[in-house]
């Protein structure tokens, strides 16, 4: 499709192996790197018009896509990656990596996303899913979103203009855009305590989650602080329960890993049988903190960053 190089770099029959921290194997009939805000808003215009199936994708860090190759546009905005800062107020892109924009912040004085420095997600998918880890989410210091609608417009909405709680926001819940841009209001902080901080939170990390295979973070929302998901589905005896290479991580029990060529069909699979096994035990429905991607669906409903 020639029309398409006309909103960015585009790649054709694009594996997406990279792209998913799962490391599931599929791919994209096209793969769109829109270079700004300009090109990204024509492209949207377009796909109305066309009734073209698309979806954004951020790190790949929250979501379990199909093993069939996606029949449309997989968007990726790795190109919007502006940082501005204006005393404690910044502007982000959305394409910024949080866990980079964090230590940037360190380095600038500022404090805020110190719990950020482990989670492997975009600006744009933060946001989405308001991303958090230990009793602080990315809302925490969030001012505005601006983003581009369906219909291609752009336009701002302010922090109150959205709906937003534990690890869901009105975008995740329904609210159609593109992130493309926000701006946060950070506190001043201290680097050496910043960075002190931050060590802490990574040994953390790596004493309790396997960062040794592919994954995609926290399967499972926890039904409440006293009842996490992990406790649950290790108490059932869950741990090292295989689907092919799909498997309960044996550190962390609220994580699947990839043992090396687990599908996503595999991952979805195991994820039912953990619902299965905690609704017949516990009378507890999990809620399912990844979100499958399987084709076929009404994708031109598909614009999240996850």
């Amino acid at each position: 499709m020639n029309e398409l190089a006309s909103f960015g770099i585009v790649e054709e029959y694009a594996s997406l192996r990279d792209l998913n921290t799962y490391k599931i194997n599929t791919s994209t009939r096209y793969l769109l790197h829109p270079r700004n805000v300009k090109e990204l808003q024509e492209f949207v215009k377009f796909a109305h018009v066309k009734k073209l199936e698309y979806f954004v994708l951020g790190n790949g860090s929250n979501v379990i896509l199909s093993d069939s190759p996606y029949p449309g546009v997989v968007v990726k905005l790795d190109l919007f990656k502006n940082v501005r800062y204006d005393h404690t107020k910044v502007v982000v892109d959305a394409g910024v990596m949080i866990n980079k924009l964090a230590y940037d912040l360190i380095e600038h004085g500022l404090s805020g996303l110190e719990w950020a420095t482990g989670i492997p997600g975009t600006i744009g998918g933060c946001i989405y899913g308001n991303a958090e880890a230990y009793n602080v989410s990315t809302f925490e210091y969030l001012k505005s979103v601006d983003m581009i609608d369906e219909m291609g417009h752009f336009i701002t909405l302010k922090k109150e203009d959205l709906s937003y709680g534990y690890r869901t926001t009105s975008f995740k819940e329904g609210l159609q855009g593109i992130i493309v841009s926000a701006i946060f209001d950070f506190k001043k902080g201290n680097r050496e305590e910043s960075l002190a901080l931050v060590q802490d939170r990574l040994q953390r990390r790596l004493s309790s989650q396997p960062l040794d295979y592919p994954s995609a973070g926290s399967v499972f929302r926890n039904p409440s602080k006293e009842l996490p998901s992990g406790k649950i589905i290790d108490d059932l005896g869950l741990k090292g329960t295989r689907i092919h290479d799909a498997c309960i991580s044996e550190k962390h029990a609220n994580f699947i890993v990839n043992l090396g060529n687990a599908s996503g069909k595999d991952i979805r699979n195991l994820i039912q049988l953990i619902k299965d096994k905690v609704k017949e035990s516990y009378q507890i429905d999990l809620v399912l903190e990844q979100e499958p991607k399987d084709w076929g669906c009404n994708h031109e409903k598909e614009k999240d960053h996850s």
